[in-house]
């Protein structure tokens, strides 16, 4: 640098420079002097290659010298630097055809990947390889199905871990390729030291992940296969294996729907449980036949080791107990009575695969020792006070008679070949078990005497007793077909005139009348993106591509609002883990529609559209439960944006879960209401995981209320019309015990005429005649446990002009049952009465909407003038537990408002059987909380058993509620009013002036109030 050429500070005093823009002309004149002798080079490159291509190794050597200079130049040309190319793109690495996005920074999160790998949405077991290998074709089911006498629909059911789906497995391997069932090992009565079960061990119809988390069965899944009796004749059997907690009674319900008998599935040890109870109640109720499979009968040989002449008293016992709990129910007849000599009782153990009746035992005893007597003659001597001689071969009805060398013929005959079969596979080695199984025609490979205990007794115990033919016997000869049941069927359930084309197609099973189905369940495919209609066919035959009617629970003849067209995309035989294509079933059988689920919320009825008139439609009758939904959650999404991915998710959980409802409250929230804890954890899995797939959270649980009154109206309470022209006058009253039950469990409906409800009020209740022809509605809806009646008299009312307004009065009444004035909960328990009705001379002036809002106010008016009161849900509590574990059990339920009714030791177990009430608000968390205390030794099941009144007054504003402390006492009802009013919204002051406008008729009442 030239110093001369800047001054002291830097700044340049030199000779002029060249611009900027001569400096871009000489950089632009070398670029194209460049570029023109690359051009010139590669004229010169293109004559070398074309010589080269002329000549011989002179071409070689010429190609070898144009490569380096083009090396050269590469290495030496100048390249910009937006023309760099540091990473090869998307096309040179994944092939043409990529989609390359460039995104701005931070637009995607780093919890997500930039290539979100392929999501596979599988939420159930199918099986991998299509249809599986059977030991019958499947044509031949689905003919065998088209003749109703050789069918029989059955509903498989039991308490919880008594065994259902073990016999169904048990009829599966019997039919079915499945090798995981043939080496899996015998899965015992689950207790809270044993393992985790290993996936080979699940059973055929468990096919939800959630069963298979949890290890029981959560949803009723059918099944379809042929199955031979003992003389070898061929039965199609449509088999429903159905969940045993009390919580999904639900889903027994619905499956006895779509059968025409009932198994009860009972253990020998455990006896008759609470849910085999309710169980049979609603077979009874179904009218449906009832047969019985005393299960796990091993458990009185290697658990309890009774001697053979105990364990027949321990069946005999298990057998009385079930002969008891169907007596007992009111439209029970004799001809239910269960007896193994009757044939409709099979005794098994079908984790060790075997399952007999008296008369299949005796089949082999007669086959065997070629006895000169029929097996079913035999059969009826080797059950009940039946002795044998073995000296003279002789039966008798006496054991005097014989002596002491006198047996028992079922302890001879049938207890002690079992007892000495597992003896000798238990305590002998190969060498000595070998000869000893060969003498009984047992041939068992090398490989199969390394096996431990259990699986060898269960590869013995197979092949000694065979196939479950005796299973077939008794539901062959107890289980009536559907030819033969489809008249009670028809008369029980359809809703239509019995004189009807449609009910007399029903009535005969017949395959050519109208089509009628009965669709009663619905099911996700295995991605959760489409619903499966299983139903019943009772009439008709139904094809794929047919069009249908779909007529919802709330239809009626005339109102087309619930009924919509459909088309049936396919129909199937659902059989748990795979379905068989067909093109067409008839009457009797059962079927999995596609396409039709669209407007079906819970259960529907499917006819055809051409053959029945729309003036001749009627529904079948929706299904009826035991149990209520008292338990509630809010749920609501973490991100609010996805709220409508939640409310599709809550549709799809209705038409899952039969007793499962859903609603929105006026505070915004979205409720769920269920059975108990694990219902409702399961319809959050499915809510969370299959259905809508985003994060909810959810609040704690809390109860459903109701609201009654204590005593009648203190004085008559009249309500006014918003124009002022038309009043109405009511009292409210409690009403006798039994008759909500009665109307809801539907013993009594206003549908029958006015002269049979008078006379069942009359011999039940001890009503006046025309009390109960007065009666105008019940609510809320057609079964609620509330009642309006008609108490006015034809001096002082007019009532031309009172029958005008009825249904605007009866609306107004159900408008207030279902929200009772307490806490928004529905009334039960109260009846309204109608005074007096002063209503306006023109029609115009007595509209709905002049009537409808009088008579909610004056319902509610009466309702609070009658001492009201809150009524919450309590369960029922069934505990197992040890002997030293009962005081623990008094503990719990203690520090929870509950206490025992019964208590006493379970007969033939080392159990105590402890029955008890708990309030349903105070039961959440009770069975983690019992397990606890008791070191995982008791064992609860509890369910909603009835309604109580919540001590205390819930308008008693002396009551004092201290913050953060549980309350107890007469004042639980005011903390629960309070609470309930504060969640949904509402203001805490509860108070009967906003219903009564007449300033005298408010001061009379409120000096009753100060009285």
């Amino acid at each position: 640098m030239d110093a001369s050429s800047y001054d002291e500070f830097g700044n340049y005093i030199g000779p002029e420079l060249a611009s900027s823009s001569e400096e871009e002309e000489e950089e632009n004149d070398y670029e194209t002097e460049a570029a023109q002798a690359h051009a010139d080079q590669d004229e010169v490159d293109e004559q070398s290659d074309q010589e080269g291509h002329s000549s011989g190794e002179s071409g070689g050597y010429s190609e070898l010298t144009a490569m380096a200079r083009r090396m050269d130049i590469a290495q030496t040309q100048v390249v910009l630097h937006e023309d760099k190319k540091y990473y090869p793109d998307a096309e040179e690495v994944f092939g043409p055809g990529v989609e390359a996005l460039v995104q701005e920074e931070d637009t995607q999160p780093l919890t997500e990947p930039i290539i979100a790998p392929i999501k596979v949405r599988k939420f159930q077991v199918d099986e991998e390889e299509g249809l599986p290998d059977t030991s019958y074709t499947k044509e031949f089911l689905v003919d065998l199905l088209g003749y109703p006498t050789m069918t029989r629909n059955l509903a498989i059911a039991g308490h919880l871990h008594h065994g259902k789906t073990a016999l169904v497995d048990l009829l599966v391997a019997s039919t079915h390729e499945w090798p995981e069932w043939d080496k899996a090992a015998p899965v015992a009565t689950p207790t809270a030291k044993m393992p985790k079960p290993s996936e080979r061990a699940f059973g055929y119809t468990d096919v939800h992940q959630l069963e298979r988390q949890r290890g029981i069965s959560l949803k009723a899944m059918p099944i379809s296969l042929v199955a031979q009796d003992t003389k070898g004749k061929s039965y199609a059997l449509n088999i429903i294996d159905t969940p045993g907690h009390v919580n999904f009674i639900d889903e027994v319900v619905a499956s006895l729907r779509l059968a025409d008998g009932l198994v009860l599935v009972v253990d020998a040890v455990e006896g008759v449980m609470v849910n085999t109870e309710r169980i049979i109640q609603a077979a009874v109720r179904e009218r449906l036949a009832i047969t019985l499979v005393v299960n796990k009968v091993d458990r009185l040989i290697l658990e309890l080791k009774l001697p053979p002449a105990d364990a027949y008293y321990k069946l005999k016992l298990t057998i009385e107990e079930v002969n008891a709990v169907i007596a007992a129910c009111p439209l029970a007849s004799p001809s239910m009575c269960l007896s193994p000599e009757l044939g409709n009782v099979c005794f098994a153990s079908t984790s060790f695969g075997w399952c007999f009746s008296l008369q299949s035992f005796a089949k082999r005893y007669v086959e065997e020792w070629d006895m000169p007597i029929s097996p079913k003659e035999l059969a009826k001597r080797l059950w009940g006070d039946v002795y044998y001689h073995p000296e003279r071969r002789t039966f008798m009805r006496k054991r005097a008679e014989g002596g002491k060398d006198a047996k028992r013929s079922f302890v001879h005959f049938v207890l002690e070949p079992v007892y000495k079969l597992f003896a000798l596979v238990t305590s002998e080695d190969e060498p000595q078990l070998r000869p000893a199984l060969e003498a009984l025609g047992i041939r068992l490979r090398k490989t199969d005497y390394a096996m431990n205990v259990r699986s060898l007794l269960r590869r013995v115990l197979c092949q000694f007793f065979g196939p479950p033919t005796g299973f077939v016997d008794m539901c062959s000869a107890h289980v009536k077909s559907p030819i033969d049941n489809a008249a009670t069927k028809t008369e029980h359930l359809y809703m239509g005139s019995m004189d009807s084309e449609v009910a007399q197609a029903m009535r005969s099973c017949s395959a050519d009348g109208p089509l009628l189905i009965s669709a009663v369940k619905q099911y996700p495919s295995s991605d959760a993106s489409q619903f499966f209609v299983l139903g019943r066919i009772f009439s008709g035959t139904v094809t794929a591509d047919q069009a249908v009617r779909v007529l919802g629970e709330n239809y009626a003849p005339g109102d087309d609002e619930d009924m919509a067209l459909a088309t049936v995309t396919g129909a199937w035989l659902y059989c748990s883990r795979y379905k068989i294509p067909v093109s067409g079933l008839s009457a009797g059988s059962w079927v999995l529609l596609g396409g039709v689920d669209g407007s079906i919320s819970k259960t529907a009825t499917i006819f055809d559209t051409t053959t029945v008139a729309e003036d001749d439609l009627a529904i079948i009758r929706p299904l009826q439960f035991s149990a209520e939904s008292v338990m509630k959650i809010a749920v609501e999404p973490v991100v609010p944006t996805e709220l409508p991915k939640m409310l599709s998710g809550l549709r799809k959980i209705g038409k899952t879960y039969p007793l499962a409802q859903t609603r929105v409250e006026e505070s915004g929230e979205h409720i769920i209401l269920g059975t108990g804890e694990l219902y409702l954890d399961c319809i959050m899995h499915d809510l969370r995981c299959m259905y809508s797939e985003i994060e909810i959270k959810v609040a704690d649980p809390v109860v459903s209320f109701r609201e009654t009154v204590a005593e009648t109206s203190a004085l008559k309470v009249f309500g006014d019309s918003p124009n002022g022209k038309n009043r109405l006058t009511m009292i409210a009253e409690p009403m006798e015990k039994g008759i909500a039950e009665d109307i809801e469990a539907g013993k009594v409906s206003l549908s029958w005429a006015a002269r049979q409800v008078g006379q069942f009020f009359e011999s039940n209740y001890n009503w006046d005649i025309l009390a109960g022809r007065s009666i105008w509605a019940f609510g809320p809806g057609d079964c609620g446990p509330n009642m309006l009646s008609d108490d006015t008299l034809p001096a002082e009312t007019n009532r031309t002009r009172l029958r005008a307004v009825r249904d605007a009065v009866k609306q107004g009444f159900q408008w207030a049952a279902r929200e009772g004035p307490l806490c928004d909960e529905p009334m039960r328990n109260t009846r309204f009465r109608i005074l007096s009705a002063e209503l306006a001379e023109s029609a115009i002036h007595r509209g709905g909407g002049q009537v409808i809002p009088a008579a909610r106010r004056v319902c509610y008016s009466s309702f609070l003038t009658a001492e009201p009161r809150l009524m919450e849900p309590v369960n029922f509590v069934e505990i197992q537990a040890p002997a030293a574990c009962v005081s623990a059990v008094y503990t719990v339920l203690g520090r929870r408002r509950g206490h025992v009714t019964h208590d006493a030791p379970k007969a033939g177990s080392p159990m105590y059987m402890i029955k008890a009430l708990i309030p349903t608000i105070d039961s959440s968390g009770f069975e983690t909380d019992l397990r606890t205390y008791t070191q995982g030794q008791a064992f609860c099941q509890q369910y909603f058993d009835h309604w109580q009144v919540v001590p205390g007054d819930p308008l008693d504003k002396g009551t004092v509620l201290r913050p953060l402390e549980p309350s107890s006492g007469q004042q639980l009802a005011r903390d629960f009013m309070l609470k309930t009013r504060r969640r949904k919204g509402l203001s805490d002051d509860v108070t009967i002036d906003k219903f009564i406008d007449d300033p005298e008729l408010l001061a009379v009442v409120k000096s009753f109030e100060a009285m």
